[in-house]
């Protein structure tokens, strides 16, 4: 299971979900839907705006868990 930790690392760099959407041109919407982990997916191109306007990298946004099987 793919855990989402985008809201941690826009806490740690101050930065809200109408400004974080703005620089990497998303809409609130989409945004909270990648905060959510609701998402079946992300573009390459989101993920590289997202970590350049975060200053981080992939797996500081994305974590990975073993599930039980059942999902």
């Amino acid at each position: 299971m793919i855990i989402v930790n985008l809201n941690v690392m826009m806490a740690k760099r101050r930065i809200s979900s109408q400004e974080l959407a703005e620089k990497i041109g998303i809409t609130q919407a989409n945004l909270s839907i990648l905060k959510t982990g609701k998402g079946k997916a992300i573009r390459f191109s989101t993920l590289n705006k997202l970590c350049e306007v975060l200053e981080c990298k992939p797996a500081d946004l994305l974590d990975y868990e073993r599930g039980d099987g059942n999902d």
